[in-house]
């Protein structure tokens, strides 16, 4: 996949602009419904002898817009661009989402962005907006597109009677409700990092666990403790991952923490790059009056980890 990275205002040159066919999204978690879109995009441009293209934005329009801090991703650009690539869409453009951008008007964003781009036909989902505002619809477009291309509206996608949105899946992430997340997405829920060093008190007591540094804003799941498989080397083991405050020994008000103990692992792994891919939610986490109960409690877990992957092993 071909990824053009755009800062307004920008000059499309000729020998690039081959007729295409554009999805248009933010695709946030390029769940199920962005899937849709972007296969329609793709089955059309076969069917069209023209390129697939989608065009997305980074960051956020809301960090930019309404001047929000910080933004939490399901899938920060580089994973969003891999997720993207998977579904065999042939040019990637990106967006740089400033304040002058957001301030074009839809007909000019029509105009400089989708007309001088050689776009022939536009797929977006029902409620995609454009312009100024998101004054620009999916109602509007065939005004602004001045004639020069067509265009499909993908209608809305359930399950469980429940709209498919990235809203509705950060919810999920929020709640630690991995299954329905993974139902959504259409594939387990994945964070990746760094492993740090850590105050080694795992190892003291029999649960050695990777600390996890993330550098980018992912949407950290509920608190508790998870099944996980986490991939080293390219290899992926089962493990449990613990996201907290450890309150058997901190003050609770401290920052949170993913530690993953991987299950029948030894290696040391600091520095490395680790992904971790969420299954399901154990329990919440708990502060333990003695030590001991602590540790039967992670051989409990342990075991509901191991038993969860022996029941499940054409996952991951």
């Amino acid at each position: 996949m071909k990824t053009i990275y755009i800062h307004h205002p920008y000059q499309f040159e000729p020998f690039l602009e081959k007729c295409k066919v554009l999805a248009l999204g933010f695709f946030d978690g390029v769940h199920l419904g962005h899937q849709k879109v972007i296969q329609t995009a793709k089955k059309l441009a076969e069917e069209k002898k023209m390129i697939c293209a989608v065009m997305t934005f980074d960051p956020h329009p809301s960090a930019v817009v309404k001047q929000k801090k910080t933004v939490q991703y399901i899938t920060p650009l580089q994973e969003k661009m891999k997720a993207i690539a998977a579904l065999g869409v042939e040019e990637l453009y990106v967006v740089h989402f400033t304040k002058e951008f957001a301030s074009l008007s839809p007909q000019e964003f029509i105009d400089q962005y989708v007309i001088a781009l050689s776009v022939k036909h536009v797929v977006a989902g029902f409620d995609y907006t454009y312009g100024k505002m998101g004054r620009g619809t999916m109602e509007t477009l065939p005004f602004h597109s001045r004639n020069e291309f067509t265009q499909t509206v993908v209608d809305k996608l359930t399950k469980d009677d429940q709209k498919v949105s990235s809203t509705e899946i950060k919810k999920r992430i929020s709640d630690g409700e991995m299954e329905k997340v993974a139902q959504m997405l259409g594939r387990q829920y994945e964070i990746t990092g760094v492993v740090v060093d850590g105050d080694k008190r795992g190892r003291k007591i029999g649960f050695p666990t990777a600390n996890i540094s993330c550098s980018i804003n992912y949407l950290v799941p509920r608190v508790g403790v998870y099944a996980v498989q986490i991939e080293v080397d390219g290899i992926w083991y089962d493990a449990m991952c613990n996201i907290g405050y450890k309150p058997t020994f901190n003050d609770e008000t401290l920052i949170t923490t993913i530690e993953v103990h991987i299950i029948n692992f030894s290696s040391t792994i600091y520095g490395k790059n680790v992904t971790v891919r969420f299954y399901t939610r154990i329990r919440d986490e708990q502060k333990f009056p003695h030590f001991e109960e602590l540790v039967s409690q992670l051989h409990r877990d342990k075991q509901f980890a191991f038993e969860y992957f022996e029941k499940n092993k054409d996952k991951g």
